[in-house]
């Protein structure tokens, strides 16, 4: 069996190894850094449609001799879902990992994107190399990390935080990122939701400030052909807080 995993937005592979380690061994995982982070490729544009496009390029150039299962986390759920609608022949599964049900810009959190659009727009502007101290700044980044981990166990937190320093500032440039945030608000897997007829799995955490429990169970309803698992404690990390509880859910869904 061979899957595909997509990473979130500012992260890199490095985000999913933990699901990937809890998956079947005899499974072959492939986990690329999408584009404009990491070692990713370098797009001529980074919307939603481009990102279609590459994941196509990149599934086609596996030469697998089945299709694979498709998961994506956070910013990944938007891009694999979108993929799913227009290339159901191209997939067996699709697992969506902390969906984004809804526009960052039509949520009661709108408010807060706009600041972070304001945030990303100040980093495009200014000379490349204060860009990257703006964008990295390790308070913001601390900051984050310890407002979207619900664990109280301290080893998990500061691998939380270790990560998020090590890769969060790990993009293409910063006018790319901003790019690619703009992409990742205005899109979102309640836009094609209805349309999706791939099995599909959606896992999310009951303590999720950016995806809502009730939001993610309207996906389960809108997708026809969809199974979900909340997991409990944990909020939009669920690939480093839970990553076996995540796999376990995936090992059973693909099982069948």
């Amino acid at each position: 069996m061979d899957i595909v995993l997509i990473h979130g937005f500012r992260g890199t592979h490095h985000g999913l190894n933990l699901i990937a380690k809890n998956l079947p061994k005899e499974a072959n995982i492939f986990i690329p850094d999408l584009p404009g982070f990491g070692d990713g490729e370098i797009l001529p544009d980074y919307s939603i449609e481009d990102y279609v496009k590459w994941l196509e390029n990149y599934i086609k150039n596996l030469n697998l001799k089945n299709n694979p299962v498709l998961l994506g986390h956070s910013f990944g759920s938007i891009i694999t879902s979108h993929f799913a609608q227009k290339n159901p022949e191209m997939i067996s599964k699709l697992i969506l990992v902390n969906p984004i049900a809804k526009p960052a810009l039509s949520g009661s959190d709108r408010f807060l994107t706009n600041l972070a659009i304001l945030y990303y727009k100040i980093g495009s502007i200014l000379p490349e190399n204060f860009a990257r101290k703006w964008l990295g700044m390790q308070l913001s980044t601390d900051i984050t990390s310890l407002v979207m981990t619900k664990t109280k166990d301290k080893k998990i937190k500061k691998f939380i935080i270790d990560q998020h320093r090590q890769y969060f500032s790990n993009f293409q440039n910063p006018k790319t990122l901003l790019d690619i945030f703009i992409t990742s608000t205005k899109n979102c897997v309640g836009d094609v939701a209805k349309k999706i007829t791939t099995p599909t799995l959606l896992i999310g955490g009951d303590k999720d400030q950016l995806v809502p429990v009730k939001d993610i169970k309207n996906l389960n309803q809108d997708i026809k052909n969809s199974k979900l698992t909340i997991i409990e404690n944990v909020g939009h990390l669920t690939h480093y807080e839970t990553p076996k509880e995540v796999a376990d859910s995936i090992k059973k869904f693909i099982k069948k």
